[in-house]
């Protein structure tokens, strides 16, 4: 098996999802993006080295994790580099991982690679975008609280996330549809390669 779509959940405006056809179709392509998402690549099955993260260059990267789902939405037909201008006063089109034109409105994906303060940054730019533009929705990928014991320490998960839920819930004047998906590893085994982490302070530690 490949990494795992644990759960999801809803942010705002859940009832786009099944009424908007765009976001529909949108839901399929990121679902099929995190199934093709594998470790080591090519082996069509994700597999952890199970070492904490919590000591420098101990544990697993992030930020390879997500390139063969980043590959599928690009197969899919959404865009993921040279990104267009979505209009934004704060979402710059390198702030996303991918970006879908539809006839109804831009839909964004974001898979979160950066400590639990990049991904409250991460979640206010898409909340932004989508009052800001003609976004009608986001999606963003976290990990679970299992997965995030062998990666980077402090990278942005579930667990942190999941206490704002019911503030986020409660804001206005956004009419796009916001879903957090939540993916885990299929199995832990030391014959597998660590994820490389990158050569920027946090990603060492």
């Amino acid at each position: 098996m490949i990494v795992k779509l644990l759960e999801y959940h809803d942010i705002l405006n859940p009832v786009l999802f099944s009424r908007s056809p765009a976001l529909q179709q949108a839901w399929v392509d990121v679902q099929q993006a995190v199934a093709a998402t594998d470790w080591p690549h090519g082996t069509g099955s994700f597999s952890i080295y199970p070492e904490s993260g919590k000591k420098s260059r101990e544990g697993n990267g992030v930020k390879l994790i997500k390139v063969p789902c980043i590959r599928a939405l690009h197969a899919r037909g959404w865009m993921t580099e040279r990104l267009p201008d979505v209009g934004s006063s704060v979402l710059r089109t390198e702030d996303l991982d991918a970006l879908k034109s539809t006839p109804d409105g831009w839909i964004a994906f974001e898979g979160e690679t950066g400590n639990i303060s990049s991904s409250h940054r991460a979640l206010n730019k898409l909340f932004l975008t989508m009052k800001e533009t003609n976004t009608i929705g986001s999606f963003l990928v976290v990990p679970s609280n299992r997965l995030k014991l062998f990666l980077t320490d402090r990278i942005g998960n579930i667990g942190e996330l999941e206490p704002y839920f019911s503030l986020w819930r409660d804001l206005t004047g956004i009419d796009g549809a916001l879903r957090i998906l939540v993916v885990e590893h299929d199995a832990e085994s030391f014959d597998v390669p660590k994820i490389p982490k990158g050569t920027d302070g946090r990603a060492l530690r």
